[in-house]
């Protein structure tokens, strides 16, 4: 009988906390993650993300708390002595040098021998798709082939941790979308620890293997993205992440998602167990792959439902002003925490 792996751990704050005057931008932060994965902070400008960020990188000294990287205590050592690499939005990378020495910047100053530094440069221009690019200079780059290189920079150094704050904010959106599904890729291929910092709830969906909402400067919750997105334990979390409904049933909050809600025929039968709420249509909003139809229900409370646009376009708009019947099961409603 084969034993299950432990896990080891790569990052694990306790009690973590940073003030600036009278602002909280962390508030005791607890955290743990786990070698090899690819953990997401996800929050809303001043939510305390990026802080608790530069905190595990050494920018910032935390007021209290303690920081370890792979059981090591960290908390007052400086960021050059971390075995961490952060990536920024703005790449930073140097102009006057070639796309190969920028990567290998890193590596001559650890006072790697020119031949070993080579080696891993080209093997790392390989892995970010830029094979034959390494003799150009930056601005002879697209933005998301600039992304690369700040990305194969990082990584080529083989860190403990690898830090991204918000690293495809400048990008276009087909771009972003691309660059997640590489990023992810790359990840998996070098097996480092990615801290991943984003403001973005697709981008954290598609690429975590757990992430942490954040607000406040504290974490509202942590989970893998599908129990994050279909379990919503706040109604931070509920409405920060895609569209939520928050309704009310005998004094209990609880939260349901548009797409779980169906739109009944007339006379249609919902079926056993189902919630069902008369209303009518008081706005229809066309959005590509989808319609979103605002109803009023008749005990005054508006819900958003969401439908796959397989009718011809314009079917949807003879629904606005209509009376309507919504219906959910009660396996898609989870109550969200009192007093959060």
């Amino acid at each position: 009988m084969t034993e299950a792996v432990t896990p080891k751990t790569a990052l694990r704050l306790q009690g973590v906390r940073k003030s600036y005057g009278q602002v909280v931008a962390v508030a005791g932060v607890d955290l743990t993650v786990e070698e090899g994965e690819f953990f997401t902070l996800l929050g809303p400008s001043g939510s305390g993300k990026t802080t608790l960020l530069r905190l595990i990188a050494g920018f910032e000294r935390p007021d209290a708390g303690r920081i370890e990287l792979a059981g090591r205590d960290v908390t007052s050592t400086p960021p050059y002595l971390r075995d961490t690499n952060t990536v920024f939005q703005d790449y930073a990378l140097f102009p006057h040098m070639s796309v190969a020495d920028n990567i290998g910047y890193g590596l001559r100053v650890k006072g790697v021998a020119k031949p070993a530094r080579e080696k891993r440069v080209q093997r790392a221009l390989e892995m970010v798709r830029l094979a034959g690019l390494g003799h150009r200079r930056p601005n002879q780059l697209s933005g998301g082939q600039r992304q690369r290189v700040a990305l194969a920079r990082a990584v080529v150094n083989e860190p403990e941790v690898l830090l991204l704050d918000e690293p495809l904010g400048a990008l276009d959106l087909k771009l972003r979308q691309e660059m997640q599904i590489e990023l992810k890729q790359i990840q998996k291929d070098v097996g480092i620890t990615f801290v991943y910092v984003t403001h973005d709830q697709e981008e954290a969906l598609t690429m975590s293997d757990r992430l942490a909402v954040m607000s406040n400067g504290q974490i509202e919750q942590i989970g893998v993205p599908v129990d994050v997105y279909e379990r919503p334990a706040t109604e931070f979390v509920a409405g920060f992440i895609g569209i939520s409904n928050v309704i009310t049933r005998n004094g209990v909050r609880l939260v349901v998602r548009p797409e779980k809600i169906r739109m009944l025929a007339e006379g249609e039968d919902p079926g056993p167990g189902m919630t069902v709420e008369p209303g009518h249509v008081e706005q229809v909003i066309y959005v590509g792959m989808t319609t979103r139809y605002l109803v009023h229900l008749e005990r005054g409370e508006h819900l958003v439902a969401v439908r796959q646009n397989m009718d011809a376009l314009g079917d949807a708009q003879k629904f606005e002003g209509r009376p309507v019947r919504l219906a959910w099961s009660k396996e898609h409603t989870f109550v969200l925490e009192k007093g959060r």
